[in-house]
């Protein structure tokens, strides 16, 4: 494993993880990092569907607190996504284990860091608070801050059409199965800069249509959120935010630039005391569904709540960047 200079640029330095081959072949993720000099702390971001990790300010803001920053761009997601891959595919959110304990491994054994805070948005919200919980008791994770985490469906129209039950068979019989995907475009549309927004990302990554949605993927979403709801076993402590409004549109709404367009953001927070005994709930007052690109406003309430959060958990300051 070689890291090498990111396509972000300096500081950014990525590295392929090579993992176990499944039915469609060879399968990597892709570790990115930007080193503190110093810092005995470090974040994991892992980020959500159709997506990958771009949001340099969240890396700034935690550089300059003094953590070093690490993202994972998961399997046949971004960076890691092959030719040969279907888009965000898999079986089972539990695969996801074997890139984040390795990305662990390289933060703690490899390059040194004592405290780990592991962030993830939205499905990668689920996927990290489902990973601490089967990895309580380890000492791997000192803290878990999620942005918008994927903890309840948006009852989009697949799930309305066909119902719980009746995804779950098709996802054991017919895995790669295409359903009608509910994401509008207008929510990339209202980050990106060359649209409504404020953000540059590659269209190519996070393409504004989205990619397929897989029956087997959304099967697994299903059964991750059941595990949520019967409550999970995180021992570390946890910050959830989530915004104080949901807009659901298929069209274009200015209501987009200052609510959850994705997620239904009440929901996410009646879930949080399911995650675990120490759960920090915070509502983000015009908050979109990435609260770390926000307008300015609520991007400062979320980066004020963090650093208050942080200040109590991870409270002895590393070098500066």
């Amino acid at each position: 494993m070689e890291f090498r200079e990111d396509i972000l640029g300096a500081p950014y330095e990525a590295a392929e993880l090579p993992l176990k081959s499944d039915e469609e072949g060879a399968v990597t993720a892709t570790l990115v990092r930007r080193l503190v000099p110093g810092a005995r702390q470090a974040v994991l971001y892992l980020h959500g569907y159709t997506d990958y990790f771009f949001q340099t300010n969240l890396a700034d803001h935690f550089a300059a607190a003094g953590f070093s920053f690490y993202a994972l761009d998961l399997r046949k997601y971004g960076r890691s996504l092959r030719p040969h891959q279907s888009p965000n595919f898999v079986r089972d959110l539990a695969a996801y284990d074997e890139e984040i304990d390795e990305a662990v491994r390289i933060v703690r054994e490899q390059d040194g860091h004592t405290r780990l805070l592991v962030n993830g948005h939205s499905t990668g919200g689920l996927v990290a608070a489902l990973w601490a919980s089967r990895r309580a008791g380890r000492g791997l994770v000192d803290g878990l801050f999620l942005n918008s985490p994927f903890l309840s469906m948006p009852a989009g129209a697949a799930v309305r059409t066909l119902g719980g039950p009746a995804i779950d068979a098709l996802g054991r019989l017919a895995a790669l199965r295409k359903l009608p995907a509910p994401l509008n475009p207008h929510y990339v549309h209202s980050l990106h800069r060359d649209h409504r927004g404020s953000w540059d990302f590659d269209l190519t990554l996070k393409p504004a249509e989205g990619f397929p949605l897989y029956a087997g993927w959304l099967a697994a979403i299903h059964r991750g959120q059941r595990e949520v709801r019967r409550g999970l076993h995180v021992d570390c402590p946890v910050l959830l935010m989530a915004s104080t409004a949901s807009t659901v549109t298929t069209g274009w709404d200015p209501a987009l630039l200052h609510t959850d367009a994705v997620l239904r953001a009440d929901d996410i927070a009646a879930l949080a005391p399911r995650l675990g005994r120490h759960v920090t709930t915070v509502r983000i007052e015009g908050g979109m569904h990435d609260l770390v690109l926000s307008g300015e406003q609520a991007r400062g309430q979320v980066f004020a709540e963090l650093d208050r959060w942080t200040g109590a958990y991870f409270p002895v300051a590393a070098a500066k960047a």
